[in-house]
């Protein structure tokens, strides 16, 4: 069975034609359109254009930004304004004429890590997306946990954790409280951090290369990152204590970063063992597209 899945981005929509042994045999890309039916559109178009290559009526998935909220039906939080305030599950639908499996982009990326990525196998697997924000989603047993209100996993917006007078000072967070996992861990968070001791506005990926080649000011930011990135995991695991943590998004592609993570949680996970694996993930910027793919299991029709 072909599967589709569509990453549906700020600034392109991915689609991918997925076999069952989850090796994709197409993909195409499109830039995202600005505006909500012009998306509804170009989603419509890939699938179309999928099916013409590998039959008709493929079970179809979508990672989308934000959430659809269980009480209206609309979407929510998407930092893709132009989704916000609409029902973007029915629309999509009626797009495509078919029921459609949808899922926020972190759930889908851990669901991919979770199926046959760096937590294949692994009972409770914590997603941690890394990049211009912060996100999480949880599986269990290879599925997805939702959760209530659709928020199973949000830890970006929890607060940093036992602080400490190196965390401030706290910035203010674009969802209006203050401190949250984002404002720190994101890559803009890290940049803003080393900007406030340091000046000057190297972005992530340049603190990270200055650390690498021994700049002792970016080495100091590097190290109160993954300090922060240790508290706010190990808050996570107190609750859920997850058998696997899977790092994604930009900045976990650090060098270290894991290793750094794992050596420090022993001083604030409430236990006297640590045998959660910190890993990185396995199938990098396609685990997105391919969970969505996944929100089909093998066995459906």
């Amino acid at each position: 069975m072909i599967r589709i899945g569509i990453d549906l981005g700020g600034t392109k929509i991915e689609a991918i034609a997925m076999d069952a042994r989850g090796t994709i045999v197409e993909r195409l890309r499109v830039p995202a359109p600005q505006t909500y039916r012009d998306c509804l559109g170009a989603i419509g178009e890939l699938v179309t254009a999928i099916e013409r290559e590998h039959g008709r009526d493929c079970p179809v998935g979508i990672g989308h930004p934000g959430s659809i909220s269980p009480a209206t039906g609309l979407m929510r939080n998407a930092n893709s304004t132009w989704l916000n305030g609409h029902p973007f599950a029915r629309d999509i639908e009626a797009t495509l004429d078919r029921p459609v499996r949808l899922a926020n982009d972190a759930d889908c990326f851990t669901l991919s890590e979770a199926v046959d990525g760096a937590g294949e196998a692994a009972h409770i697997v914590f997603g941690i997306i890394l990049g211009t924000g912060v996100g999480g989603g949880i599986a269990i047993d290879g599925k997805l946990l939702r959760g209530t209100q659709g928020i199973a996993g949000e830890w970006g917006h929890n607060p940093l954790p036992w602080p400490n007078e190196s965390d401030q000072p706290a910035a203010r967070c674009w969802c209006g409280q203050t401190g949250c996992h984002e404002t720190w861990l994101s890559g803009p968070g890290l940049a803003r951090d080393h900007a406030s001791r340091e000046g000057g506005d190297l972005d992530a990926a340049a603190i990270f290369a200055a650390a690498e080649a021994g700049v002792a000011a970016a080495r100091h930011s590097i190290a109160l990152h993954s300090d922060r990135l240790a508290r706010g995991i190990a808050s996570v695991l107190n609750i859920i204590d997850a058998d696997v943590v899977v790092l994604g998004g930009g900045v976990s592609n650090a060098p270290g970063l894991a290793d750094r993570v794992a050596a420090r949680l022993p001083d604030f996970l409430f236990s006297d063992i640590v045998q959660t694996r910190i890993v990185t993930h396995r199938h990098g910027d396609s685990s997105g597209v391919r969970g969505a793919a996944w929100l089909w299991p093998a066995a459906a029709k």
